[in-house]
């Protein structure tokens, strides 16, 4: 286990919070923050909602946030987040603060599809395939244990910002790399780099073999079968349906999505990339975003001067992100003024020396 996760069933969220009024949750929220001032510090991720991220100290990605947390002297870290993202935190942040992430069932299915078994069997089999010639790399998305296993072995996280930077570091290193556990950032930026979908290969951690047809030897890149569940939904046949009746309008997705959607995009980049692309454009400029709902809903808001929609009109918000909401916020707080802490993320020690050394190796190509 990447956590320790300290709670009983006096942590569950009681139901009359469910009941309570909006108006008056977000006034006790307001009230506990303004009393509780530097003691506690709450990070806020981008793809949060409105009714949440209005309360958060520090807006961003999720390895930004961890950041920030650690340079705050704040005893409570309330992560409004998923459970990747308050595990790194915890990493990062000193021993006298504590990380608390404000419902336990925000997880990330991403994160998820590489667990620690899975990805020692897989290493196991690569590695009798390829020697000495492999070096792991891994998203900031995915668990402490995953970035433990990465560290351990000489490799380094890399986000979707750096992640160009870090594949061509990676691949100064060794002969050929394994990417977790997001197949399309992984092939997306390969690809940015020059080197041929024909090598590589994906990894299929359920069925435990290599999808690949031809010679092993010419694989560069070994992409883990994993993928974000809202980036995967956007397909050609949106871009297609935005081309036909939005002659104007570019098209801007998030490297999480797939190949093809990249590729016939105009633009693509991550979630900082996409809001100062957009904050940056021209009065009556048209666009298309590919990414979150919850943030591009709130691009959509910020910038009335623009013409902008989703790409994919259907789609939903992350629904791990939406686990964290008013409720599950103030009970958190509420709890944290009694000095009762529930829902505290602890990662093991061990776990999170290695998972700091990949963080690390990453930060020092910065």
């Amino acid at each position: 286990m990447s956590i320790a996760a300290l709670f009983s069933t006096d942590q569950q969220l009681p139901d009359h919070y469910l009941h309570m009024d909006e108006i008056e949750m977000k006034k006790r929220i307001t009230d506990i923050k303004q009393q509780m001032g530097d003691r506690l510090f709450i990070p806020g991720h981008h793809y949060q909602k409105d009714e949440v991220i209005q309360f958060a100290d520090a807006r961003g990605d999720s390895l930004q946030l961890a950041q920030v947390s650690a340079n705050q002297h704040a005893q409570y870290i309330v992560f409004c987040g998923v459970h990747f993202m308050a595990e790194t935190a915890d990493i990062l942040t000193g021993k006298q603060q504590k990380v608390i992430l404000p419902d336990m069932r925000a997880g990330c299915s991403m994160a998820d599809m590489a667990d620690d078994q899975q990805t020692m069997e897989a290493w196991e089999q690569l590695t009798s395939y390829f020697g000495d010639t492999l070096l792991p790399l891994t998203y900031v998305n995915s668990t402490a244990a995953i970035k433990a296993f990465v560290g351990k072995h000489g490799g380094a996280t890399v986000t979707s910002s750096n992640a160009k930077k870090m594949v061509k570091w990676a691949l100064a290193q060794k002969q050929r790399l394994l990417f977790l556990p997001d197949q399309h950032l992984g092939r997306n930026t390969a690809v940015e780099l020059g080197i041929s979908l024909k090598q590589m290969a994906v990894w299929d951690p359920i069925a435990k073999k290599l999808e690949y047809d031809g010679n092993r030897e010419n694989i560069r890149i070994v992409l883990w079968k994993g993928h974000c569940s809202v980036h995967e939904n956007f397909t050609t046949e949106n871009i297609e349906q935005v081309r036909q009746h939005h002659r104007n309008m570019k098209i801007i997705v998030h490297p999480e999505c797939t190949y093809e959607v990249v590729q016939q995009a105009d633009l693509a980049g991550s979630t900082k990339y996409i809001i100062e692309t957009i904050q940056n454009a021209p009065a009556g400029s048209e666009w298309a975003i590919g990414t979150e709902m919850n943030l591009v809903n709130r691009i959509i808001k910020q910038h009335p001067d623009k013409h902008i929609i989703s790409l994919n009109p259907f789609m939903c918000p992350c629904l791990t992100m939406n686990r964290i909401d008013l409720p599950h916020l103030l009970w958190t707080l509420e709890e944290l003024q009694r000095d009762h802490v529930p829902n505290q993320i602890i990662v093991d020690e061990n776990i999170a020396e290695n998972a700091k050394l990949a963080l690390d190796r990453m930060l020092a190509q910065s």
